[in-house]
């Protein structure tokens, strides 16, 4: 039976947001799933910008190859926007992020750790 528990990003303190100061690859640390193949991190992730410009926001997710980014332009001012839909990551594997505009964006979320 497998059992869940909802955890902070691992790179947050306290569960609070997470500044992208990365402008290139690699890209600020945003999570890293647990160990092993048969562990699960399902993440789950929100963007916020607070500048008056619309900001490109590219996600390397397990990676920094062309099929591990995601990419999305977060609206000026704007609230949540959701950025990682429970995507699943496993074996040791990074979250990371950089942005057009560098400490402009900040990304909030959580994880549901599923443990076989």
């Amino acid at each position: 039976m497998s059992t869940y528990s909802k955890i902070p990003l691992s790179s947050s303190t306290n569960g609070t947001g997470l500044l992208v100061v990365a402008t290139t690859t690699l890209g600020t640390n945003i999570h890293t799933a647990g160990s092993g193949s048969t562990n699960f991190d399902e993440v789950w992730a929100y963007a916020m910008n607070s500048a008056s410009a619309s900001v490109k926001l590219t996600m390397e997710y397990g990676g920094a190859a062309t099929k591990d980014l995601i990419e999305i332009t977060i609206p000026a001012e704007s609230g949540l926007t959701l950025i990682l839909p429970g995507l699943y990551l496993c074996n040791s594997l990074s979250v990371t992020a950089f942005a057009a505009t560098a400490s402009v964006l900040s990304i909030h979320g959580y994880v549901n750790r599923v443990t076989a």
